[in-house]
């Protein structure tokens, strides 16, 4: 079994080292990541300036470009033989809900899914930046469990990525894995407007406060209720209910 693994929080980042440590009792690693940290970049390709990888070890390398940038050139350029799988994570922070618009690290498996690999998104829900770091390596043992039983699925479903996140309590309180579907997000007071040193208006995005919701079968109230959320996603973000039945909406004209 071969994996790509990378992520959006920069290749030396905790997270990347625990899904390194996780995957490797399955198969061989190459590793593909940021050489800094690009959160919320989503599916951003880098277009207007070169792209460098810069080899760190054996089957390691560091690309000063985006999560997109990091698979579109492990995949085309870097690794002599395509792998089973990318693996993107362990991201520090939830990526539930609508969040998976923004993601990087989510986004980094939709490229590996658009280039024909299989992909799994991996993030740990405790994602304030003065969490516990042990909390997250505590998790390794649990990953590579979950990750033996997911490359092993029989039926893997075709054109989707598994999008999980992991709960952020220690593994032995973990009550099970479940699969799910995308909870609800609202950002509140997100937007901070200051002044630059010359008196102009500036906005900081960020901060704020969040709220979740979600339905019972939802990512958001699995992780809140100690479980392992598994929510398949697909590329194709085409509403086809509303293709079946255009009469409800659609005018002719």
């Amino acid at each position: 079994m071969r994996f790509l693994v990378t992520n959006d929080d920069g290749i030396l980042a905790t997270g990347i080292q625990c899904l390194i440590d996780a995957a490797e009792p399955l198969g061989e690693v190459t590793v593909v990541a940021p050489d800094r940290e690009q959160s919320a970049t989503s599916h951003a390709l880098t277009l207007h300036h070169p792209v460098r990888p810069v080899q760190r070890a054996e089957r390691r390398w560091q690309v000063d470009g985006t999560p997109t940038d990091c698979v579109m050139l492990a995949l085309g350029a870097l690794m002599d033989e395509q792998p089973d799988f990318v693996l993107s994570g362990i991201n520090h922070g939830q990526n539930m809900g609508e969040d998976v618009l923004y993601s990087g690290t989510v986004s980094a498996a939709m490229e590996g899914l658009s280039l024909g690999i299989r992909a799994i998104a991996l993030s740990f829900a405790g994602g304030d930046l003065r969490a516990d770091v042990s909390l997250l390596e505590q998790q390794i043992p649990t990953v590579t469990k979950l990750l033996r039983h997911l490359v092993a699925l029989p039926n893997f479903p075709e054109k989707t990525l598994l999008n999980v996140n992991l709960p952020p309590i220690p593994p032995e309180q973990v009550k099970g894995v479940k699969l799910t579907r995308l909870g609800t997000r609202v950002y509140s007071n997100s937007l901070r407007k200051m002044e630059d040193p010359w008196g102009r208006p500036i906005f900081w995005i960020g901060g704020g406060s969040v709220t979740w919701t979600g339905e019972e079968n939802s990512d958001f109230r699995a992780v809140k209720d100690g479980y392992i959320s598994v929510t398949p996603l697909r590329l194709d973000l085409t509403h086809h209910d509303r293709l079946t039945a255009p009469e409800d909406w659609w005018l002719d004209l």
